[in-house]
């Protein structure tokens, strides 16, 4: 490529040499280091027709316009120029064969700018041609390094520096190149406009590290004092890696939480924080913070960093624990079970740590697990002992929570022991308890009479319920003559239990029906007895005896001995009878029974007969009490 270029330049110089038309060629712009030389070539042409004898030339600085009075670099007629200019410049070509290749030495900077040549044939045949040629005086290396740098791709970067010195040429090397690469020099080069360069070039595989690397070139000039060094910095573009990101994170539950992110890559990354796929915070930085104020237990979780950029990405998680004391525990599981049934109980909760999980009753531990979050009960056969409230607690170090709950035992009724009949004064009272659930009906029946009694005729029976204990009383008024049979029926749906009721304390029946006027009765009766048993043994006494004497001591007589000649049998019995009425002090027939067991049989209630006291011991009461 550099050939053709050379050979086309060639070309067009051979043909402005010619001759033809007023024209020139020289490079548009050129450079060279401060304190060198610098050559600028030169071709032009003029007519064929125009033969002069002798050609000559100007080149004049920044104006090709001779009356604007620009610096005159060199003329050929007068060798006069401007003083910026003396002993620093001189014609090279030869005017005579169309060259005007012009040469400056000891450039400075005030050299730089725009160059003009004009053809001066004599006479009229003067020419200042448009075409010029830019001096740029430099004093560092050009390095060239790509658009574009890709870690892990190799590149080439390349020092270039003028080389338009005749005089003076220069050696290129490299600084800061160690670990990069060694360097190839390619030595000098022709441009497309005819001027020369001199190029070293430098193979590497730049890495992540590598970005912002400080390169450097020098160019020296032999047996001179002259250097001059140039830099850059790479700019090497890689994809994005995470290189700070949170370890696992572990908040008490309403404390403040912040989550860190930070990514190496070029250009700078987008960061992105999420969490089950929502973007919660992102921005084009090198580092990103995530801040969650009063922390919940509904933040934790894994949350995700992402940091990507055009040449690819890159993420990291953090796990987020927030610590907090268990939930209310939740029961999941049979509450009602029949007797003999398995009933199986789910207690579960919710917390971090996992808590220990206990659950009892009436402070006698059941089940638990430790570090669980569900605690399973199993009961194979429940009782009605199983029936009753429970509590599940759940505890860690942050807390207690607990939850009650109840299970109901279903079952057939139990008439308990306890159940039993008793008398107080003229009532008896039947007490049956019974043990049920779901609550049962509870019956009285008094076979004797043919009567039953049930909860519903509430003025003969009273019923409470405490638990799974249901107590109905019965009570009997009026007096009765001997215990009364009573048979206490419950029923539920899951059966029926029947139970004749004992009688406690059968012996003070008597006592209790007769009342404290009776026993007064009771106590005068017995006296009356001993009374006569008494006089009876003196009189035996007294006539059997061989000393008895008629006239001194005569016999007693007792009333009771006296009878009415030709009374009718029934005026003794009813004398008797008033005498047993007055020592009771009673008043027409005696009192009933109140056996009033429902309003159908209050018309049906027995009478019974007076209290069997003798005639007898009616008669010896009223003798004694006389």
């Amino acid at each position: 490529m550099i050939f053709l270029t050379a050979l086309s330049l060639f070309w067009i110089m051979i043909s402005a040499s010619r001759g033809g038309q007023w024209g020139a060629w020289m490079p548009s712009s050129i450079s060279a280091f401060e304190g060198t030389c610098v050559s600028i070539p030169c071709r032009f042409s003029f007519p064929d027709e125009l033969r002069p004898a002798v050609v000559h030339g100007v080149w004049y600085f920044n104006s090709p316009y001779p009356k604007n009075y620009p610096p005159v670099v060199f003329k050929s007629r007068t060798q006069v120029v401007h003083e910026s200019f003396q002993g620093r410049s001189r014609l090279l070509g030869d005017l005579g064969l169309r060259n005007c290749t012009l040469l400056l030495s000891n450039l400075s900077p005030e050299l730089g700018g725009k160059y003009y040549f004009r053809g001066d044939l004599g006479g009229y045949n003067q020419y200042t041609f448009s075409e010029h040629s830019v001096l740029d005086i430099i004093n560092t290396p050009n390095i060239v390094v790509p658009p574009e740098v890709m870690a892990g791709t190799e590149v080439e970067v390349s020092c270039m520096v003028p080389d338009n010195c005749p005089e003076l040429h220069p050696e290129l090397s490299w600084l800061g190149h160690e670990g990069l690469g060694e360097p190839t020099v390619l030595g000098r080069l022709r441009e497309e406009e005819g001027t020369w360069v001199q190029v070293s070039l430098l193979h590497f595989v730049p890495t992540r590290e590598t970005n912002g690397h400080r390169l450097g070139c020098q160019a020296s000039f032999p047996n001179t004092t002259l250097q001059f060094e140039g830099y850059a910095s790479l700019d090497i573009k890689y994809p994005p890696v995470i290189v700070e990101i949170n370890s696992t994170v572990e908040a008490i539950e309403g404390s403040h939480v912040s989550l860190f992110c930070g990514a190496d890559s070029n250009p700078p990354p987008l960061l992105t924080w999420m969490r089950d796929g929502t973007v919660l915070r992102e921005a084009v930085a090198e580092s990103l913070s995530l801040e969650v104020d009063e922390v919940t237990p509904a933040e934790d979780g894994v949350y995700l960093c992402l940091a990507e950029n055009t040449y690819g990405q890159d993420n990291r998680t953090v796990e987020l624990s927030v610590m907090y004391a268990p939930w209310k525990p939740m029961v999941n599981g049979t509450v009602v079970a029949v007797e003999g049934e398995t009933v199986s109980i789910l207690c579960s909760t919710q917390s971090n740590p996992d808590p220990i999980l206990t659950i009892f009753k009436e402070k006698q531990i059941l089940a638990t697990v430790i570090y669980e979050s569900e605690l399973q009960l199993e009961l194979p056969a429940v009782t009605p002992e199983d029936d009753g409230e429970y509590w599940c607690v759940a505890e860690n170090q942050y807390g207690q929570r607990a939850t009650a709950f109840n299970l109901s035992v279903e079952f057939a009724p139990v008439i308990l022991l306890e159940s039993h009949c008793a008398a107080a004064r003229d009532t008896v009272q039947c007490l049956c308890v019974v043990k049920a659930n779901p609550e049962p009906s509870v019956a009285f029946e008094l076979p004797l009479r043919n009567v039953t009694v049930n909860e519903t005729e509430r003025e003969f029976v009273y019923s409470e319920r405490s638990g799974l204990l249901l107590t109905s009383i019965l009570t009997l008024r009026g007096q009765a003559q001997a215990p009364p049979r009573v048979i206490c029926t419950s029923h539920n749906l899951y059966g029926t239990k029947s139970l004749e009721l004992p009688f406690q304390g059968a012996h003070r029946l008597m006592w209790a029906k007769i009342g404290p006027v009776g026993a007064v009765v009771a106590f005068a009766i017995l006296i009356a007895i001993v009374c006569y048993i008494t006089q009876t043994r003196r009189k035996k006494n007294v006539t059997e005896s061989p000393s008895f004497s008629g006239g001194d001591n005569p016999p007693v007589v007792f009333s009771s001995d006296f009878r009415i000649s030709g009374a009718p049998e029934k005026y003794e019995s009813e004398r008797r009878l008033g005498s047993e009425r007055r020592l009771l002090g009673l008043r027409g027939e005696p009192p009933e029974l109140d056996l009033s067991y429902s309003h159908s049989d209050l018309g049906k209630r027995p009478t019974k007969d007076s209290y069997t006291l003798t005639e007898e011991l009616a008669e010896y009461a009223e003798i004694r009490v006389k």
